[in-house]
């Protein structure tokens, strides 16, 4: 199905939204870490889920306008469902924590984890195809974070450094590990089903 002119324009903004908000990370990480190169960079900001998600949006949506039509609505509900879950755990959980040095870092922190997940999400609502999701989609949309922990972990093992405090057994030990793993799968889970109730309101009206 072609996209609306607004809807199509409204995703270039949020591409650019994406992607200005990866640029100005990368540069405030730089600034704190002058002694990294392009690639060491690059490496150590890909242990983030908040990078790598913010990356698949930024991607998600290019496609989206280059294309000028929507994608499969189980696939743009995901991207919709990580980024926002992104922008909550970050606010609930490590904003506390997260000081930044720079004015361009906390200009990337609000990109990164509220202006892109805000617009993301608010894409979706207005525009993208809810038409058929169902209890199996909310389950396919646990696929993602689940590969990610995986991968967080196994970087963690071989490397000693893990991205969130509740991957890391150093921290909170392998059973709260464990425990926080079940706890955001679920959270994932349960969010997924709201997300689809809410479009079905939403479809209905």
């Amino acid at each position: 199905m072609p996209l609306s002119p607004p809807a199509r324009s409204l995703a270039l903004i949020v591409a650019l939204l994406a992607v200005a908000s990866l640029v100005a990370q990368f540069t405030a990480s730089q600034i704190t870490h002058p002694d990294e190169g392009l690639f060491a960079t690059l490496w150590r900001l890909g242990r983030f889920f908040t990078i790598l998600t913010n990356a698949m949006v930024a991607v998600t949506f290019a496609v989206l306008t280059w294309r000028g039509r929507v994608a499969s609505p189980v696939w743009l509900g995901g991207v919709a469902l990580w980024i926002a879950i992104t922008g909550v755990v970050y606010h609930l959980l490590l904003a506390a924590t997260d000081s930044q040095t720079t004015v361009i870092g906390w200009w990337a922190n609000i990109g990164v984890h509220t202006a892109v997940p805000l617009a993301a999400f608010a894409w979706w609502l207005a525009f993208a195809p809810r038409r058929g999701l169902s209890v199996t989609a909310a389950a396919l949309w646990m696929l993602w974070p689940t590969v990610y922990v995986c991968y967080a972990l196994a970087r963690g093992q071989m490397d000693g450094i893990y991205p969130y405090f509740f991957t890391d057994p150093n921290k909170v030990g392998w059973s709260g590990v464990v425990t926080w793993i079940v706890i955001l799968a679920t959270a994932f889970f349960v969010a997924g089903l709201a997300q689809i109730a809410l479009a079905r309101i939403i479809r209905h009206r």
